[in-house]
């Protein structure tokens, strides 16, 4: 069951316990006055004993218990609040530590490719990351490497699996494959 639904019936068990010694202290005051009343206004009854002198203990222990149980109930309700919230703020909390994890991998990745490649291959393939779809002729003058250069980096990536060419018109874009 949970912690809220909990708290209200422990609410609920309050309010009915303290309604119930709400009933019995009357009824016990009511007693009292009817002992009077056959005593002939007379408080004492035939042992001395005076009937106003009475044991408050056990309203008391009632009265504790009541507001124990309501302040159990009220806190519950509470902590159930609480504890969504927190369970919350854990889950973005692993949710960020995730991605930020993912990306190291994914760049940890990438350092170690960029070390079994080519002076000219690790210019390439690191721009065509930072600009995924770039166009072969903006790669060319950002590395600045002649068309022919260009071209022969561009073929033994492809060949090695790393990059794709998609013609559209007259233009090559450079991707990166999915894998990096």
């Amino acid at each position: 069951m949970d912690n809220k639904k909990i708290g209200f019936l422990l609410i609920f068990v309050a309010i009915l316990f303290g309604v119930i010694l709400f009933i019995f202290k009357i009824y016990i005051d009511q007693l009292n006055d009817s002992l009077m009343a056959l005593t002939n206004g007379s408080c004492f009854l035939e042992s001395g004993k005076c009937v106003h002198e009475r044991n408050f203990l056990p309203f008391i222990i009632g009265a504790v218990a009541v507001a124990v149980t309501l302040g159990a109930g009220i806190y519950l309700i509470l902590f159930s609040k609480t504890a969504r919230s927190f369970e919350t703020a854990q889950k973005n909390i692993l949710k960020k530590i995730s991605t930020t994890k993912n990306k190291e991998l994914k760049e940890e990745r990438f350092k170690i490719l960029l070390e079994g490649l080519g002076e000219d291959e690790k210019k390439v393939i690191t721009s065509v990351k930072e600009q995924d779809g770039i166009s072969q002729s903006t790669l060319r003058y950002r590395n600045d490497l002649s068309k022919s250069k260009l071209s022969m980096v561009l073929s033994q990536l492809e060949k090695k699996n790393l990059i794709t060419k998609v013609k559209k018109g007259k233009i090559n874009n450079i991707f990166l494959k999915k894998a990096l």
